[in-house]
């Protein structure tokens, strides 16, 4: 039987060559993909996630915890689409137009991969009618804008308008060090996430 947990320790720990060894020997064993990358993968990322919150890790442990993931999901990948999983979700993702901040985008991006969800990542400095040309050809369910600083915040409603005016029924989260709860209950978006980790588990409950 495969050691799913070893695969999900290799991606806590950041041992990319780990993680892609395990993950090869998992599937040369036998075990299903959908398995491995939910036991595996996806498991360690969730503890990640978890000590994230708690701040019991910071930003650099969490960006290797996802590069050793992403070993791990290279091989998984063909195997997944090859017998048919499919993501949980989909989700838009970018920083809004003016705003050339991507850190914390990444890291979302990141946290919802770890969580199961296919990203369309369409980088910073996104005008509005890209998220709206972005969800239509990609099927996306949500979409998630950031914003860092106070002068670009104004984006948000542009995006949330033009997803409206589009007629695409989407949900709509939004994030980012000037972002709270309140300015996304004022602008009508469906969600606020106050870190990666959180947006994560916001896009699973949106998802739903």
């Amino acid at each position: 039987m495969a050691d799913l947990n070893a695969l999900a320790e290799s991606v806590i720990k950041g041992d990319r060559n780990t993680a892609a060894q395990l993950t090869q020997k998992a599937l040369d064993e036998g075990a299903k993909p959908k398995d491995v990358l939910e036991k595996g993968l996806i498991a360690g990322m969730a503890v990640v996630g978890k000590r994230f919150k708690a701040n019991e890790v910071y930003v650099p442990e969490v960006l290797i915890a996802a590069r050793a993931m992403k070993a791990g999901m290279a091989i998984l990948e063909p195997k997944l689409k090859a017998t048919g999983v499919q993501p949980v979700g989909r989700v838009v993702l970018g920083t809004v137009k003016g705003d050339l901040h991507d850190i914390g985008k990444n890291l979302v991006g990141m946290m919802l991969q770890g969580a199961g969800f296919e990203v369309i990542d369409i980088g910073t400095d996104v005008a509005a009618d890209k998220f709206v040309e972005s969800i239509k050809k990609s099927g996306a369910k949500i979409v998630a804008m950031s914003a860092l600083l106070t002068t670009t915040m104004p984006q948000m409603p542009e995006v949330i308008k033009a997803i409206k005016g589009a007629g695409l029924n989407v949900r709509t989260m939004i994030g980012g060090a000037p972002v709270t709860q309140a300015y996304a209950s004022e602008i009508g978006a469906d969600g606020y996430a106050a870190d990666a980790a959180s947006a994560a588990d916001l896009a699973l409950v949106l998802n739903k």
